[in-house]
């Protein structure tokens, strides 16, 4: 697996991989209802394309394929971190996130799944509160993490 610098070329598969990863590995933590206003497959290209570009982002390529990625800002902001859903416990969300970690002096946040709490916890993050996220009248739980 190699680790690369995000290109617009990946935008397509990243939001296909983002729409089957939540709709895969997130229903066991998740309803169908709070999947579908998560990743409802109504990806806007251009918007994305964009926050990748304005960010450091990082995607993971194994048999010619995205396997994951994940982007931070310079304040220190993990804004996401997907693993493709036949890809999972191969060590790709912890080689992205380290390598997306080192972007950034001091402390580190973000907002985890209730199903990535746990990844980021043995990182060393902490709960800072949990949080609610109301999408289309649906609400998600997440939990406002940091890592000094």
């Amino acid at each position: 697996m190699i680790v690369r610098k995000y290109q617009s070329l990946d935008c397509e598969e990243m939001a296909q991989l983002f729409y089957d990863t939540v709709h895969t590995i997130n229903r066991k933590d998740y309803s169908k209802e709070q999947l579908d206003v998560w990743a409802d497959g109504k990806v806007d290209i251009e918007s994305w394309n964009q926050r990748y570009l304005s960010s450091h982002t990082l995607v993971a390529i194994e048999d010619k394929r995205i396997v994951g990625f994940g982007n931070i800002d310079d304040q220190g902001y993990l804004d996401i971190l997907y693993v493709h859903k036949d890809y999972q416990n191969n060590q790709i969300a912890t080689k992205l996130c380290n390598q997306l970690e080192k972007f950034v002096t001091g402390k580190i946040t973000t907002y985890a799944s209730i199903s990535a709490k746990g990844f980021f916890e043995k990182r060393g993050y902490r709960v800072i509160r949990e949080n609610e996220v109301i999408r289309k009248g649906i609400t998600l739980t997440n939990y406002l993490m940091e890592k000094e």
